[in-house]
C-alpha cells in the first residue's frame, strides 16, 4: 500500500493525478469519518478500522485514477486523428498553393507579395487582370439559349 506522503511527480498528468488523489483522499476521508462518527469503535477494533478504511481510500483513489486514465486515453486517441486530418488537408493546401503559383503570372504575383506586405485583403478579379482564364466562367451553361446555336 502506498503512503499518502508519497512525492508527486513534475510531468503534468502525473501532477493532475497527485492533486486529484489529494483532493480525494481529503474528501473520502472526511466522508468516511462523518459516516464513522455515528459507529461506536472500542479501542481494540479501531487500529483494524482505520487499516479498513485505508484501503477503501486507496481502492476508491486506483478506481479514480483509472477511470482519470480512460478518458484520457480516449482523448489523446481523438486528438491524434484530428492531427492526422490537420496534415491531410494541410498538405492539400499546400499543393494547391503550389499550382496556383505556378499558374499565376509574374504581375499577379508581384500584387499578390505587395498586399501580403500591406496586409490589404487581395483584390476581387476583374476583366483587365492577365492571367488563367476563370474556370468557373467556361463550366458554366448557357441560360439564355434553348436549343443549338447558330
Amino acid at each position: 500500500m502506498t503512503s499518502m506522503n508519497t512525492p508527486c511527480f513534475t510531468v503534468a498528468m502525473d501532477l493532475g493525478v497527485c492533486q486529484l488523489r489529494n483532493v480525494s483522499i481529503s474528501f473520502l476521508s472526511s466522508l468516511l469519518s462523518a459516516e464513522s462518527s455515528h459507529v461506536k469503535l472500542d479501542n481494540g477494533s479501531s487500529g483494524a478500522s482505520v487499516v479498513a478504511i485505508d484501503n477503501k481510500i486507496e481502492q476508491a483513489m486506483d478506481l479514480v485514477k483509472s477511470h482519470l486514465m480512460y478518458a484520457v486515453r480516449e482523448e489523446v486517441e481523438v486528438l491524434k486523428e484530428q492531427i492526422k486530418e490537420l496534415i491531410d488537408r494541410n498538405s492539400q493546401l499546400e499543393q494547391e498553393n503550389t499550382l496556383l503559383k505556378t499558374l499565376a503570372s509574374p504581375e499577379q504575383m508581384a500584387q499578390f507579395q505587395a498586399q501580403v506586405q500591406t496586409g490589404s485583403p487581395p483584390a476581387p478579379p476583374t476583366a483587365a487582370t492577365p492571367g488563367p482564364p476563370n474556370t468557373t466562367q467556361l463550366t458554366q451553361p448557357n441560360s439564355h439559349s434553348s436549343g443549338p446555336s447558330a
